[in-house]
């Protein structure tokens, strides 16, 4: 699917990388990995990022680390995101990255987790500007592929510095740009703020991406009016929804797109499960199910009690069984499989 909706020229390109679309998954630690990037391409994403690899981590060769940069032929275009202050480090990570083969190394300055910024990394950064531009150039330098960087608007209120960070990653050879429209301070709280945005895409000349409260085709349009960004990046409303990238494409072309069935939310949510067990194994593919599944019975009547059955679960077959019951419930159970 090819098409354009927010940028000047398309394809979109991160350096001599083509784009599919300009509808993009953004990185959701514990949510983006292969299994659930792979379903969101089957519905439009046209390019995704991992959920993101501590530098550190892949430095002291961790094999966990390790295996959440694994991706596959139908997961292109990808970038592979790392984090950490380190500018030696962060260029050692690129080895271990590359064996993966990815398209992009995006490096992650926007993460506003405490764990994360106490060690200096993620949004901390936007504190240290000039360490921003040590890091990216050190990246580069070690990778064949394009970088790109994921920032947010600043720490907090009294320091929007997107632009100056922007400008750095730029000057010291970063492909493309992403903003997500809050600052450290404001976390996930209402309000994007698309100035801030709309300023770095006309400070910078690469690709910039915008990120923060786009849900659906009315959303996505706002933050390609307001801001200009040449793609959207969708993070948060794609958790059980991997159908509301189909959704924005069709609203910004101006087509009609019914909203998934039951059948359809419940079936695409098995397949999940099924992907997750083979990635990971059955123990821990489960585990991870259940927030999956959870998220997929959002709005569904009864989904309380669905949800704490769920949480019992500790097999396929058992998942399986309550997504029949579901349907039963809801007089769409059709043919068992």
């Amino acid at each position: 699917m090819r098409i354009s909706f927010g940028c000047e020229e398309f394809p979109l390109k991160i350096g001599s990388v083509t784009l599919q679309s300009n509808l993009a998954l953004a990185p959701l630690a514990g949510v983006t990995d292969l299994a659930f990037r792979e379903l969101c391409r089957e519905f439009g994403a046209g390019y995704a990022v991992s959920e993101m690899v501590s530098a550190k981590a892949l430095y002291y060769r961790d094999k966990k680390t390790d295996a959440l940069l694994r991706t596959s032929r139908a997961d292109r275009p990808v970038a592979l995101q790392i984090f950490g202050s380190e500018p030696a480090v962060m260029a050692w990570a690129v080895e271990p990255v590359l064996r993966h083969e990815p398209d992009v190394i995006d490096i992650n300055m926007g993460c506003p987790m405490p764990k994360i910024v106490k060690s200096g990394d993620g949004s901390a950064l936007m504190r240290r500007p000039r360490l921003i531009g040590e890091i990216v150039a050190a990246v580069v330098k070690a990778s064949p592929v394009p970088v790109t960087v994921k920032l947010r608007t600043g720490w907090d209120d009294g320091s929007k510095n997107a632009v100056e960070c922007a400008r750095y990653a730029e000057d010291a050879g970063a492909a493309a740009i992403t903003v997500h429209g809050r600052t450290r301070e404001k976390l996930y709280a209402p309000g994007v703020d698309y100035a801030a945005i709309a300023a770095v895409k006309a400070a910078v000349r690469v690709p910039v991406f915008g990120n923060g409260d786009v849900a659906d085709g009315p959303s996505a349009r706002r933050m390609f009016d307001e801001t200009g960004c040449d793609g959207v990046m969708i993070g948060r409303a794609s958790l059980g929804n991997p159908f509301v990238f189909r959704e924005i494409a069709a609203y910004l072309a101006g087509r009609a797109c019914p909203p998934p069935t039951l059948r359809e939310k419940l079936s695409v949510a098995s397949r999940h499960i099924r992907a997750l067990v083979a990635l990971k194994g059955e123990h821990i593919g489960i585990l991870e199910a259940r927030k999956h599944l959870a998220w997929y019975l959002k709005g569904v009547r009864g989904a309380a009690a669905y949800k704490a059955r769920c949480n019992q679960m500790k097999t396929a077959e058992q998942f399986d069984e309550l997504i029949y019951d579901i349907l039963r419930a809801a007089g769409e159970e059709g043919e068992r499989d």
